[in-house]
């Protein structure tokens, strides 16, 4: 039997065409359709439930060395109300899961990881610790987890919040503030919701991550839609992946996953020096040489953003990459961005302040490639299902003018 999200009526008074996500039912979207709901994302704002992501609490004098030793990231420059997005790798260096942990100051640390995760991640941070004074608690029952995100989004929060001070003054990406677990914090909505307000998200846009105890989830769900009116639109999980994609941004267990994680468009998750040296192991680091640049030691495989030239798709499933005919790789994620397209060679999006009069945007695929060896950025590969072969670039980025770290 399917898992049910808390807002699993809701999903389905609004018409959502409901799926097996991970053994849970969720809306891949609902009757405005998929690109729709991308659209509004970054036109407006678009609201997503969340709801089933798993929530780890670690706490205790070890919590930070436990979480230097399993996480990826440097933790060590993290302050109290600063979160950061790291892999977890295992002894052979391919990953076990993606992470953002949040810095709580007294209360330790949050890691909120992918759906039906934590019991895996806790169990391997029990395998690998070695520490006394550390607990892992498992919170995933206690918590919803609703995501505002758009340009809107600041505006809405600000209608929402309790207690008539500017929360958001000074909130920078990748910053929050507030315990969802914490009657008295002042970080609340109306109704004196206790929330976890985070500047972060899945989509490259301004936005929230927004943390609240799972029986106050239907009202945080409904203030949002009230005070966002027409500028808020329910979305499903089909506009998050086209717009994740089009943000440069993995689906673990698709784009990272059970093989080494190297050469990847990531490295931001790495504990990288300025002197391009590790500043501290890892689980998994063995794989990198530590000591040394970040380099593939167990195979050659690299993983690349690409764009097409057109909404033409490949289907990940068994798509090959070829180059000159020969095939090199398989694909990993292939969506299509609709937000952006082409004029004169260059891709603007429809946010982009420098893009031609003219310009709408016709959406374009993109997504990652795995292949066997290097490939320069500009370098032309041709994507190839049991249906079509489309011919697509490799890019450093893909959807420019992205928001998500604007001032607010």
């Amino acid at each position: 039997m399917l898992k049910k999200t808390v807002l699993n009526d809701i999903h389905r008074k609004l018409g959502g065409e409901m799926a097996d996500f991970g053994g849970w039912e969720m809306p891949l979207w609902y009757p405005a359709g998929s690109v729709k709901e991308h659209m509004a994302v970054i036109e407006r704002s678009g609201v997503f439930d969340i709801g089933h992501m798993d929530l780890l609490r670690v706490r205790g004098k070890d919590a930070f060395a436990l979480l230097q030793l399993c996480l990826t990231r440097d933790i060590a420059p993290l302050s109290p109300g600063a979160c950061a997005y790291s892999v977890i790798l295992n002894g052979l260096g391919h990953a076990v899961d993606d992470a953002i942990v949040y810095n709580m100051g007294e209360d330790g640390y949050i890691l909120i990881v992918n759906a039906n995760m934590g019991p895996v991640v806790s169990g391997h941070m029990a395998r690998h610790s070695a520490f006394a004074d550390v607990s892992v608690t498992d919170e995933s029952g206690k918590f919803s987890k609703i995501d505002l995100q758009g340009p809107a989004s600041p505006k809405i929060v600000r209608k929402l919040l309790a207690r008539g001070k500017d929360l958001l003054g000074g909130l920078r990406y990748f910053r929050f503030r507030g315990d969802y677990a914490d009657p008295e914090s002042e970080t609340a909505f109306a109704g004196g919701v206790p929330v976890l307000l985070s500047r972060t998200g899945y989509t490259g846009e301004v936005g929230f991550e927004i943390v609240m105890p799972r029986d106050r989830a239907h009202d945080v769900w409904n203030m949002i839609i009230d005070a966002g009116g027409e500028e808020t639109t329910p979305c499903g999980l089909a506009a998050r992946d086209s717009l994740r994609a089009g943000a440069l941004l993995p689906l673990s267990h698709q784009d990272i996953g059970d093989w080494p994680f190297v050469n990847t468009p990531w490295n931001f998750a790495l504990p990288l020096g300025k002197d391009g040296n590790f500043t501290k192991k890892f689980v998994g680091s063995e794989i990198y040489g530590f000591g040394a640049s970040p380099r593939d030691t167990a195979n050659n495989r690299h993983t690349y953003p690409f764009c097409g030239f057109d909404p033409r798709k490949a289907e990940p499933r068994g798509a090959v990459v070829s180059l000159d005919n020969v095939p090199i790789g398989t694909v990993s994620t292939c969506v299509v961005d609709m937000a952006i397209g082409r004029a004169g060679g260059k891709i603007f999006s429809a946010a982009s302040g420098d893009k031609p009069d003219s310009f709408k945007p016709r959406g374009l695929a993109c997504g990652f490639v795995r292949v066997d060896r290097p490939l320069e950025t500009g370098r032309r590969v041709i994507l190839k299902d049991a249906r079509r072969s489309i011919e697509v670039e490799i890019v450093n980025d893909i959807r420019p003018a992205r928001t998500a770290r604007i001032k607010i």
